[in-house]
């Protein structure tokens, strides 16, 4: 009997089975190839470039090998550049991409000039931000002249319950919607945690963030005092589009100390203002593209 041959579709057989199955993921619906790649293209694209495999690997939760050959395929394409030690950046395709849709979006144009002035008058970050079903991603971010070590870059990500930012959005929602992005959060929280002190400490967070959430629909404003990051303080008002919709929120974002609970009461006003500014100057501008996705992703 000759030696079995390898053939193309045996090969393909092969692969289709490495996109079906991750290691730990047995049992569960597994993710398709484009589901694959386009976590490998959210991971490229957060902010830290350049990214090692082994990084890229953990925050996608995919095997190594998959990662590397969806990163070669991309690199191919242009959406990812290989850099030193076998990391990876986000590819000049992607770039020129994500360059045209800022450039063209209404509701950054209007923002940007407004993010200016806060920054300038409060000394703070500034910064446009969106929500990305249960996160939000700061778009557009005018850092002061003294940051004080406090790092807020474009592309910066967080959970929608972590700062005002993401609360202020929330506050904009239904009740019962806002209620269910919270009971979500919340469940994550308790699963990842390991002994009772914490899962009541995760309680107390979700207390503490309904808290925040009524103030916000009280005051049109959201002043998050203990955040996930518990140095620095943020307060948001949210940006309505030309039809109404919430399409996202001006953010001040500043150490403890420089946004305390007395420069809240001053600046809250003020963002609720600029806010209602920029929403006001789109609402003559319909074409607002950016805002919020509500679909999950994987």
């Amino acid at each position: 009997m000759g030696k079995p041959v390898n053939s193309r579709s045996q090969q393909q057989t092969s692969v289709a089975a490495e996109d079906a199955v991750e290691p730990g993921q047995s049992g569960a619906p597994a993710p398709g190839p484009v589901d694959k790649a386009m976590e490998v293209l959210s991971a490229l694209a957060e902010t830290g470039a350049p990214h090692r495999l082994a990084d890229l690997a953990r925050r996608t939760g995919l095997a190594k090998p998959t990662v590397h050959r969806l990163l070669r395929a991309l690199a191919a394409a242009g959406y990812a550049d290989p850099a030193t030690g076998g990391s990876y950046r986000p590819g000049p395709r992607l770039l020129g991409l994500a360059a045209g849709v800022l450039a063209d979006d209404a509701a950054l144009r209007a923002a940007g000039p407004v993010l200016d002035e806060l920054r300038v008058r409060t000394g703070l970050f500034a910064s446009y931000v969106v929500r990305d079903a249960r996160t939000v991603i700061h778009l557009d971010v005018r850092a002061p002249v003294q940051a004080l070590g406090l790092d807020l870059r474009p592309g910066a990500r967080e959970a929608v319950t972590a700062g005002a930012a993401g609360i202020s959005l929330l506050a904009a929602l239904p009740p019962e919607d806002a209620e269910a992005l919270l009971g979500e959060t919340e469940t994550e929280t308790e699963t990842e945690t390991e002994t009772e002190t914490e899962t009541d400490a995760a309680t107390g967070v979700g207390e503490a963030t309904r808290a925040v959430l009524a103030a916000a629909v009280r005051d049109g404003y959201a002043f998050d005092g203990a955040d996930a990051w518990r140095d620095r303080r943020a307060l948001a008002a949210v940006v309505r589009g030309a039809g109404g919709d919430v399409v996202g929120a001006l953010a001040l974002t500043g150490l403890a100390f420089t946004l305390d609970d007395a420069a809240a009461q001053l600046y809250g006003p003020m963002v609720r203002s600029a806010a209602a500014a920029v929403s006001a100057s789109l609402a003559a501008q319909p074409g607002v593209r950016l805002g919020v996705i509500t679909g999950e992703r994987r």
